[in-house]
């Protein structure tokens, strides 16, 4: 078994893999990583499952030292990850010698940085997974959901492999200024076909006031023109329009239920692009019928095959 000691951390760098199916119907919420496909790809290089639990630093401020050789590999987000003094990039498995720390530091390109281990880091399931959700206590080294603290110990049990690292197709682009594709939902046609417009040919800021439950978009009111609804089950992406008209993307760590009008829902790689947004950020919307998002999606999987 090999061990790494976390020497600094924040309350947003948390373990995390794929999150919690089939207990909705509990109003347990999914957790898991909020950007999967850096996930799987930091799994990936290590010959894990895709799914195999990861540390999801938000940010950066996170640091741990190795107590003995360890292999490990990090993808998604430019955290100013290094080394000791030498810079680290990610999109690579590596090696960190016995007495190394390994920091991150702060963002420069994206939000979150997926750490991974051969194996995954070892963890107890809760309900069939170890995602943290803080705010149910559930997941996470102990069980309870809390997010990594300084001085914990992460272990894991798995063999190493040859290192490897991403080509440069298959890193995710993290500039990419493409809009985000969004299935359209059952409300589209009762909201204002001005909404409509806007919405889908309007910039949309990300505000400040963001975290694992959803991400609020800035821009022009979207009114919508119907009944007054009953509280309906809430899919992973989904974008509700409360009263103010500015919308809400909801993300992993969301509520079960909720009774606001939807324009739809973000496709899974829409939201994994979402997640590496920094508030403040310019995002635009387009829509998509769900027979291309899901084609899109089993062309996406295939690569990592």
């Amino acid at each position: 078994m090999s061990r790494l000691t976390i020497e600094a951390s924040t309350p947003l760098c948390l373990l995390q893999d794929a999150g919690r199916f089939g207990v909705r119907h509990l109003g347990v919420t999914q957790g898991g990583a909020l950007d999967w496909v850096s996930m799987s790809w930091a799994n990936w290089l290590l010959g894990n499952t895709l799914d195999a639990p990861v540390i999801e630093i938000t940010l950066g401020g996170f640091s741990v030292v190795a107590e003995e050789l360890c292999l490990l590999a990090l993808a998604g987000a430019d955290l100013g990850a290094c080394i000791d003094e030498r810079p680290l990039s990610p999109g690579r498995s590596f090696i960190l010698q016995k007495g190394q720390r390994l920091r991150f530091t702060q963002p420069y390109l994206g939000a979150r940085a997926y750490l991974a281990a051969p194996g995954g880091f070892n963890a107890p399931k809760v309900l069939g997974s170890c995602a943290s959700v803080v705010r149910e206590e559930l997941g996470g080294l102990d069980g309870f959901g809390r997010p990594l603290a300084e001085g914990a110990r992460l272990e894991y049990s798995g063999a190493g492999v040859n290192l490897k690292e991403l080509s440069g197709k298959q890193l995710p682009d993290l500039r990419s200024k493409a809009p985000l594709e969004v299935i359209l939902g059952a409300q589209i046609g009762q909201f204002s076909g001005q909404s409509l417009f806007d919405a889908f040919n309007s910039a949309w800021t990300l505000d400040s006031r963001a975290d694992r439950m959803g991400m609020r978009l800035l821009g022009p009111q979207l009114r919508y023109q119907g009944a007054p609804m009953i509280s309906e089950g809430i899919p992973l992406g989904a974008i509700q329009v409360p009263p103010d008209g500015q919308p809400i993307v909801l993300l992993n760590d969301r509520q079960t239920i909720g009774g606001y009008p939807r324009l739809g829902a973000l496709t899974p790689l829409a939201l994994a692009r979402l997640a590496q947004c920094l508030p403040g950020s310019e995002i635009r919307l387009t829509p998509v019928v769900q027979e291309t998002a899901y084609r899109q999606q089993i062309e996406f999987l295939q690569r990592f095959v």
